[in-house]
């Protein structure tokens, strides 16, 4: 069994875990809090600068992006739930569900690089689009490539002794929370996003491959919930948390994981067929209006010619 500092694993050791040490424990100090307050400016700069020239911009684009995307990470990185992400393992897997499948859906739907591309001076805009259309970018946007990414991920991190190295080493554990980002990015924003992206696949593909990723995130709770050796070895028991017991806690953490992976595949796929039929009914306009012009061309030649 894998030994435990017992000084690093007091100082990792919060108070009991109520409603007020979530709000108390909150922080604005780290580099992750930076880069959302960086993010957040720069959209709302570009909406800005879209409405100063007299262009319109979705609100629901802004609210999408500002909202459940940006705050959904502020939300479980920020706050003082990062207080317990190493001491509960249901708090991990909290973060875990908003920071690869919640907030990269409604950061998708923001467009923040048709914003861009929109906003930008003719130099950035073509380097940002040489970067859209290079090929590292057209294998990782590939959708079965941020597939396999997606689906084996959680595999490695949590039946390896990668997750332990996370909850010993602080910057790791930060790291894994970018990851966790980037990795949903990489899946949801070829299924979902509205920005343009080349290779991007046809609705009913798109549904397929959603439908594909509910059954292992179901394999993975459930595998959590009934394993019988704790993940993380003897971390979270040495913490001596009078207020949790570990066994009882990976529990909880399996159900979040299976429970809310379907949930939010559900809703993605909700999301995805409300996409789908506005497609559709653009598309039938669009043939609307070339059959009336083909008409009228029709009618203006049967005029001349008589």
């Amino acid at each position: 069994m894998l030994h435990v500092d017992p000084i690093l694993a007091a100082t990792s050791a919060p108070p009991p875990f109520t409603v007020g040490t979530v709000l108390t424990e909150t922080r604005l100090d780290s580099w992750l809090a930076l880069g959302l307050v960086l993010a957040a400016g720069l959209y709302l700069y570009g909406v800005y600068r879209l409405r100063l020239r007299g262009d319109r911009w979705p609100i629901a684009r802004t609210v999408f992006f500002i909202g459940p995307g940006l705050g959904g990470i502020a939300l479980v990185t920020v706050s003082g739930l990062h207080a317990y992400d190493t001491a509960l393992l249901s708090v991990h897997m909290i973060q875990h569900m908003v920071l690869s499948m919640v907030a990269p859906i409604f950061l998708a739907l923001g467009a923040p690089m048709t914003l861009a591309l929109r906003t930008l001076p003719v130099g950035p805009r073509k380097r940002l689009l040489a970067i859209v259309h290079s090929r590292v970018a057209r294998v990782y946007s590939f959708p079965l490539v941020a597939f396999a990414i997606f689906v084996v991920n959680p595999f490695v991190l949590y039946f390896s002794d990668l997750y332990r190295f996370t909850l010993e080493h602080a910057w790791a554990h930060e790291l894994v929370h970018a990851h966790f980002i980037m990795t949903g990015c990489v899946f949801f924003w070829p299924l979902l996003g509205l920005d343009p992206l080349p290779g991007r696949w046809p609705y009913p593909a798109r549904a397929l491959l959603m439908l594909l990723s509910v059954p292992f995130h179901t394999v993975l709770g459930l595998t959590i919930m009934q394993s019988t050796t704790l993940f993380g070895g003897d971390w979270y028991p040495s913490l001596n948390l009078a207020w949790s017991d570990p066994w009882d806690d990976q529990v909880v953490a399996g159900g979040i994981l299976w429970a809310g992976g379907e949930f939010v595949s559900v809703t993605m796929l909700a999301v995805l067929v409300v996409q789908w039929v506005k497609q559709s009914e653009r598309e039938a306009r669009r043939v609307d209006r070339e059959l009336d012009r083909q008409e009228a061309r029709e009618r203006a030649a049967d005029a001349t010619a008589t």
